[in-house]
């Protein structure tokens, strides 16, 4: 009926083979084992059977579903002597044999371990921020989703000797680190869609106070204009982040940074990136100063050094501008997200591991990514994201003029509604937004009479001056308007939209008749704990008049034309060549 009790004394000793993943017959069982699942148990007495799983023979009354050959006895007579005692000896064998496999396996998952670790300990790690102004929280969906900002920086230091084979410029050898490509990643709450906004190395702003972490250093808030790409030599990488969230109000939860000698591994790992030109290009000029990137007319694909020189290429690509090097980056980008996508380049795992050991040398990140497991994990969410729901952006931006010619700024309206879009979680490409307009205030609106306004003079920017008493004109209309206690701040506020904000809920409403009485969009009402009552700002777009003008209001879901957005499933780029760099 039942097992002897030597068999169950050896059952007890010896795990099931089904535990170990062998098969049955290679303990007792005469069918021909030599697949890996497990059989069916063997000459019980009783006949009772059981159903293997794997690719080795079934044992006596034991179904087995993979290649090896059934047993065909039943019942068959329990064997004793000197054939016993080799049983015994083989099933020795096997124990040592499974205790192998479980210590190969446990060693293949401690390599595993030890893997990872190293490359853990190959990543560099700064503070994400390192300005004094707290980051707001995101704006959270309808369905309590948050969005995802990673701001991607490259740095031009030739702090090594791989790093100045490739960057040359000799002059700066030893100097501070620039941050001359600067990207922020905009990845959807809803993650349907991602927007990249590029700003310009060349772009003139305000440099917010900041503290390096290591030294205790200070480098105050600048007070006049500073080219943007000097924000890394202020502290590192931090100070970029604190930067572009001065500017634009974005919170950043992370950053990534890598040098030439990065990008030129990553790309070697990565593999061919096709790109294209209009004309056969040589980016060299008569003093020797260019990439060096010479392509014939059409497609090419690029990797390693060519891929670092497309980057870098600047004389050659359109007008010559920092400009047109931007572009040209976010062709290579949406190239690259292509060709990933099409899963060759990641079937290889010698490619995988070349890639991994290559991400892992070139990035330096902040301490928020405490490992490659969460590098994995910000990774699979870019992937949720469609090809072609990506979008490719350059900040809007005008040209200086006098000592700053040459240099750009954000333009007035176009970058400020590129950047509250982004805020906002808009989509740049157009397709539909889940955006809620905003609503009407509960709060009723107190009488005119009774409501406190102050008014101030936002009209002036980095490139034009504001216009004069335009605070006083304003406040003179809104006391025309029954505001009676609307009273002008001497204060210069520059702003490129007008504003009307509040403190709190219980002013609310009361922001918003304001707004409506010049036909203000409702959008421009916003909460904001830097004033402390009822405070409109004219802004850049409204110089004069009377009321505010109505090509102000721009469809606040519309990428402004001027962030030349690109589209990540569209193939058909091709960067034009400038006059005078074709051969």
């Amino acid at each position: 009926m039942g097992q002897s009790t030597d068999r169950q004394w050896e059952r007890q000793r010896v795990p099931h083979a089904g535990e170990l993943g062998w098969d049955d017959s290679l303990y007792e069982g005469d069918g021909a084992g030599g697949g890996n699942g497990a059989g069916g148990t063997p000459g019980d007495s009783d006949g009772a059977s059981s159903r293997g799983s794997g690719n080795g023979s079934g044992g006596d009354e034991g179904s087995g579903s993979g290649n090896g050959s059934r047993g065909a006895r039943k019942g068959r007579p329990r064997r004793s002597g000197t054939r016993a005692r080799s049983r015994r000896g083989k099933r020795r064998i096997l124990l040592w044999v499974s205790s192998a496999l479980a210590l190969l396996l446990l060693g293949t998952a401690g390599a595993g371990y030890l893997y990872f670790r190293h490359l853990d300990s190959k990543l560099k790690k700064e503070d994400l921020t390192l300005g004094d102004k707290p980051m707001a929280d995101h704006k959270v969906n309808s369905a309590g989703q948050t969005p995802l900002n990673i701001l991607l920086i490259g740095s031009d230091a030739r702090d090594s000797k791989v790093n100045q084979d490739l960057g040359g410029a000799k002059e700066t050898f030893g100097g501070l680190p620039l941050a001359d490509v600067q990207m922020l990643l905009h990845v959807s709450a809803d993650r349907s869609n991602m927007s990249v906004v590029s700003m310009p190395r060349d772009t003139m702003l305000k440099m917010p106070k900041c503290t390096n972490a290591e030294t205790g250093k200070v480098y105050p808030a600048s007070t006049g204009n500073v080219q943007t790409n000097e924000s890394l030599g202020r502290g590192g990488p931090g100070c970029t982040v604190a930067t572009w969230y001065e500017l634009t109000g974005i919170p950043i939860d992370h950053f990534m940074m890598i040098d030439f000698a990065g990008v030129v591994s990553m790309a070697d790992a990565i593999g061919g990136v096709p790109v294209c030109v209009t004309e056969n290009i040589h980016s060299r000029n008569a003093e020797g100063k260019g990439s060096g990137l010479k392509l014939k007319k059409g497609e090419s694909v690029i990797q390693g050094e060519q891929a670092l020189q497309w980057l870098r290429t600047r004389y050659g690509f359109e007008d010559g501008s920092d400009l047109a090097r931007t572009h040209a980056q976010h062709m290579y980008m949406n190239s690259m997200v292509r060709e990933l996508r099409k899963g060759a380049k990641l079937t290889d795992p010698g490619k995988l591991m070349s890639l991994a050991e290559a991400a892992t040398d070139a990035l330096t990140v902040d301490k928020g990514i405490d490992g490659v497991n969460k590098l994995y994990g910000l990774a699979e969410e870019l992937k949720k994201v469609p090809t072609n729901r990506i979008t490719m952006a350059t900040m809007p931006n005008v040209y200086g003029t006098g000592f700053e010619a040459g240099r750009v700024f954000p333009k007035p309206g176009d970058a400020d509604q590129l950047f509250t879009m982004v805020r906002d979680d808009v989509p740049l490409d157009g397709k539909a937004s889940k955006r809620k307009p905003p609503a009407e205030s509960k709060d009723p609106a107190a009488a005119p009479a009774d409501t406190g306004v102050l008014v101030r003079n936002g009209t002036g920017s980095d490139t034009q001056a504001p216009t004069p008493q335009r605070a006083t004109a304003v406040a003179g209309l809104l006391a025309g308007k029954g505001y009676t206690k609307a009273v002008s701040d001497a204060t210069l506020d520059p702003n490129e939209r007008t504003e009307v904000l509040f403190p709190n809920a219980e002013l609310e409403g009361d922001a918003q008749a304001v707004a409506k009485s010049f036909g203000i969009p409702v959008s421009s009402v916003k909460k904001s704990t830097d004033v402390s009552g009822v405070t409109l700002v004219v802004g850049a777009d409204w110089r004069t008049g009377d009321t505010y003008p109505k090509s102000a209001a721009k469809d606040e879901d519309k990428t402004p034309d001027t962030a030349r957005a690109l589209n990540g499933a569209d193939e058909g780029q091709c960067m034009e060549v400038q006059p005078g760099f074709t051969w």
